[in-house]
């Protein structure tokens, strides 16, 4: 690909995420679409394999630690590293250098390769400068601040800006749009009362909002909303951001 002045022929390693690999591949692509779009180099690394968040979480640390060494390989040669998912680029970006005490060997370069790594949307708006996407979509949809893109990234106005300035798209504001949706990785698991109590409330301010579609940047809240969704015979459709912005959001919402 040739340079360009709005990305100096900057090269992008993207982490597809395991549960974009094997629940929502569109997902992948639709992140590919978007940052050749704006003008990067970028290449999937075949051998990546998880982020070591669920080790992480269960407190196996050591596994943990594992992955990061495996990123390092994967990713090291990469002028930035993208990924659609806020909680997976919260554990490389944040979580990683908490891993590894300056007496590792290591720490140099997971230091170097969490500052250079990104969520999808905030690495379009933050650091590439897009400001808008072209197109049309008369969808309306409803945004949910997934938690790691929240609070650990800063993510919030960023997607909702590049959805707004896509022509005919509408986003309407759900009540507690900040709130978890309870999947929250293996929390989903260790308690599912409270986190089928929790997606049932979450799913409740979705309907209100009369939105064609729930939207967020994580799989794994979508397809926790998604399922809720379906399983109370609701219509709305449930998308990652990335599909949305790419346009490959498809499904005739009559």
């Amino acid at each position: 690909m040739t340079e360009n002045s709005s990305t100096n022929g900057k090269r992008i390693g993207l982490f597809a995420t395991c549960l974009v690999n094997t629940m929502r591949p569109s997902v992948g692509f639709a992140s590919l679409k978007l940052l050749e779009d704006a003008g990067f180099d970028v290449s999937v690394p075949g051998d990546q394999t998880c982020c070591g968040q669920p080790n992480y979480n269960s407190g196996d640390r050591e596994s943990a630690r594992d992955f990061a060494r495996g990123f390092i390989r994967q990713f090291r040669d990469f002028d930035y590293v993208v990924v659609p998912s806020g909680s997976c680029a919260a554990m490389a970006k944040v979580h990683y250098p908490q891993l590894f005490d300056d007496t590792d060997p290591e720490k140099a370069d997971i230091d170097a390769i969490a500052a250079k790594t990104y969520e999808l949307v905030s690495f379009l708006t933050d650091v590439a400068g897009l400001t808008s996407i072209e197109g049309q979509n008369t969808t309306t949809v409803t945004y949910h601040d997934a938690c790691s893109g929240l609070r650990e990234l800063k993510i919030k106005q960023q997607p909702r800006a590049l959805l707004s300035s896509i022509e005919g798209l509408e986003v309407k504001e759900m009540e507690d749009a900040e709130v978890c949706c309870g999947f929250g990785g293996l929390f989903c698991v260790k308690y599912p009362d409270v986190s089928g109590e929790m997606v049932r409330k979450k799913s409740d301010e979705i309907v209100k909002t009369e939105a064609d579609a729930i939207v967020t940047g994580d799989v794994g809240c979508l397809l926790n909303m998604e399922g809720a969704l379906s399983r109370r015979g609701e219509r709305t459709r449930a998308y990652h951001v990335a599909e949305v912005l790419a346009g490959l959001d498809t499904e005739d919402p009559s």
